[in-house]
C-alpha cells in the first residue's frame, strides 16, 4: 500500500520548486509515506505539520469555523502546506520560494481524494 501512496506523492514532487511531499499521520506527527529530496528532514517537517495541523483545527472549530482546509506557512526559506485527507492523514509538501504553489495544491488535492 505504502509503495502506491510514494507513486502519487512523486508527482507532487516533481513539481519546480518543490522539495517533497509525504503523507503523514495528523495525530503523532509519523511519517506514512514520503517522496522528498536529498536534505530534507521529513520526521521533522512531519512532527510540524502534524502540531500546526492540530492546533490550528482545534483554534478553528472552537471558533465555529470548521475543520481547515489548508494549512500553509510560509518562511524566509519556502513554505510548507498540509492538507487533511478523510482520514487521518496530511498531505504536505516541503517548497523552495520559486515554487508553484498552485500547482502544488491541485496535486495535494488529488493525493487526498484518492486516500481513503
Amino acid at each position: 500500500m505504502t509503495a502506491g501512496y510514494v507513486e502519487v506523492l512523486e508527482r507532487v514532487s516533481a513539481i519546480g520548486g518543490v522539495q517533497g511531499a509525504m503523507l503523514v499521520s495528523a495525530s503523532d506527527g509519523l511519517v506514512v509515506a514520503e517522496s522528498l529530496m536529498e536534505g530534507v528532514d521529513g520526521r521533522a517537517v512531519a512532527a510540524l505539520a502534524a502540531g500546526l495541523a492540530g492546533r490550528l483545527r482545534r483554534t478553528t472549530e472552537s471558533a465555529g469555523l470548521g475543520t481547515p482546509r489548508m494549512v500553509q506557512l510560509r518562511a524566509e526559506g519556502g513554505t510548507v502546506l498540509a492538507l487533511p485527507t478523510a482520514s487521518d492523514l496530511l498531505v504536505v509538501v516541503v517548497a523552495r520560494p520559486d515554487a508553484n504553489l498552485g500547482l502544488a495544491r491541485l496535486e495535494m488535492s488529488d493525493v487526498a481524494r484518492r486516500i481513503r
